[in-house]
């Protein structure tokens, strides 16, 4: 019998599957020799309320990680901020900790992938580094009057034409616009190149390299409303229409490639940073969804349906948008989306607004203790509704409300909300790419909740498959700094890592499912225009 330390290798047969085959494969690796040292790719996975660090292997598996939340500031009804050094302080802290839990330490670092929450806008100066504002994170509806005045202006169709987006608030331009109006002195240092504009990719990768690297990868900058995604370059006209300088913009990157290295004092050595994808599109590419017509889900603190359109740009008649998916030396793929503002955010509101639960993670258990929601419907529209109506005046719902309702049943709404917004994220891009789907890749901390993942087999009528790695953000952004320098030779051998945990399969009858979709959206229909 093999032992390790004091216990023998049948003791680790106990671990859920994922961590006994990477226990598994470091056993073989230290036994036989095979290799020197393990090596990982170490991946910031910078969230909306947590920044994360993971190591992951050649097999794609986690060696180890660190999280830690931030806090969230909201400083008027339908407006959000975070302070940039919180998130700095807690990806670099996050970095250091997982590095720590893997033999060689920083030694073992391949590569470094970062990946991000996207559309969040920060500005800092360039010689001292300091961001001169908060952040103005991609829920912030405060820009919403600045995009009505530019539809009644006429710039609707055009800015859809080159980006690819819709004229909203959830994008970057307007909040840089609005930054560079309300602090004094802002504009006139833009226009120098003295403040620059970052998303959260940018900003880390500058205080990696100690301010040696402004970029941004392709999938971050069709985020902005300011790349044309069919020349994939920032446009004069774009510029024009937002009031947004060039001369504060990154270079626009490849999604996989050198990109720069750290600063040495920061992890010990300098090391590679070679891959960056906005997190939807990196954990698009976590889910190896790299056919046309692939689709994933993402359950974080929204909702983000992606299907792969190849080199293909699929416009959207039906409320989505069309998005650079990931570029690879020449290779640009594309991406249909759906987002949803407010998914597991929902689960956030119930413990620190209501008091509901104590934990998120206790959420599942008590909307369990009821059948179903008893004709309970929660709009949760706390910053509007994003895709496919796109109404920032919506705001948050229940109905259906009688005497009988319990908190019980106000979870389990809560819960559903989630899977009717995917069921119309789904409806609307079927339609658009004219694919009928058999099946959807599903990820994030909801996914790990199987009574919603079920329902949302049931409501959609389609098959939920869930990977046995359930970090695909991470994954993605780690598969694409490995590929930048050759930890992995080519997608291929990333699809081969791919592993199924479990499949949710539909058993609603049609007739039920109808009913529920259409209550829902008689629910939606009453949320909307709320603020008007």
């Amino acid at each position: 019998m093999l032992r390790i330390g004091q216990r023998s290798l049948i003791d680790f047969r106990c671990l859920r599957r994922d961590r006994y085959d990477l226990f598994w494969e470091q056993t073989i690796a230290a036994y036989t020799g095979w290799i020197a040292m393990e090596r990982y790719i170490l991946a910031l996975d910078q969230g909306t309320t947590s920044s994360r660090a993971l190591l992951v292997t050649h097999r794609g598996r986690v060696a180890g990680q660190s999280q830690q939340e931030f806090p969230q500031i909201y400083p008027a009804p339908g407006h959000v901020e975070h302070d940039p050094e919180a998130i700095w302080k807690s990806q670099l802290e996050t970095a250091r900790a997982a590095i720590q839990q893997v033999p060689g330490g920083v030694d073992a670092i391949a590569a470094i992938g970062v990946t991000n929450q996207r559309e969040t806008t920060i500005l800092w100066d360039r010689t001292t580094g300091k961001p001169i504002a908060p952040a103005i994170v991609w829920q912030s509806r405060i820009t919403s009057p600045a995009c009505e005045r530019l539809k009644q202006a006429g710039y609707e169709p055009l800015i859809r034409e080159k980006t690819g987006l819709v004229l909203d608030a959830y994008f970057s331009a307007t909040k840089i616009a609005h930054l560079l109006d309300t602090i004094p002195g802002a504009r006139q240092k833009a226009e120098r190149g003295d403040v620059l504009f970052g998303t959260v990719d940018s900003f880390l990768i500058w205080r990696l390299t100690g301010g040696r690297q402004h970029v941004t990868d392709v999938s971050n900058a069709s985020r902005t409303l300011l790349l044309n995604i069919s020349t994939l370059s920032w446009d004069d006209e774009l510029l024009r229409v937002f009031g947004v300088p060039r001369a504060m913009l990154p270079e626009v990157v490849s999604s996989s490639g050198m990109m720069g290295e750290t600063d040495p004092s920061l992890l010990g050595r300098a090391i590679p940073i070679s891959g960056c994808a906005g997190d939807q599109q990196a954990a698009t590419f976590g889910q190896a969804c790299f056919t046309p017509g692939d689709v994933k889900n993402t359950y974080g603190t929204g909702c983000f349906l992606l299907m792969n359109t190849g080199d293909r740009l699929v416009r959207s008649p039906s409320g989505l948008i069309t998005t650079v998916g990931w570029r690879i030396g020449q290779q640009t793929t594309y991406c249909l989306e759906g987002s949803v503002f407010i998914a597991g955010a929902v689960v956030q509101w119930l413990r620190d607004g209501l008091g509901v639960i104590t934990t998120s993670a206790e959420v599942e258990a008590l909307a369990a203790t009821v059948p179903d929601s008893e004709g309970v419907y929660f709009v949760p529209a706390f910053v509007g509704l994003g895709a496919p109506y796109w109404d920032p005046s919506a705001r948050g719902m229940l109905i259906g409300l009688t005497r009988g309702t319990t908190k019980a049943h106000i979870a389990r709404a809560a819960v559903d909300s989630m899977a009717y917004q995917t069921l119309d994220l789904l409806d609307a891009m079927q339609l658009d790419a004219g694919i009928p789907l058999a099946q959807i890749k599903v990820d994030g901390g909801a996914s790990r909740n199987n009574s919603l993942m079920q329902f949302q087999a049931d409501l959609t009528g389609v098959q939920v498959r869930r990977p046995m790695v359930q970090e695909t953000t991470a994954l993605g952004a780690a598969y694409l700094a490995g590929l930048g320098v050759g930890f992995w030779s080519d997608p291929s051998e990333i699809a081969a890592n791919w592993a199924l945990d479990r499949v949710f399969e539909p058993g609603m009858a049609d007739e039920e499912r109808y009913r529920r979709a259409s209550t829902w959206r008689r629910a939606v229909d009453r949320s909307r225009g709320w603020m008007l």
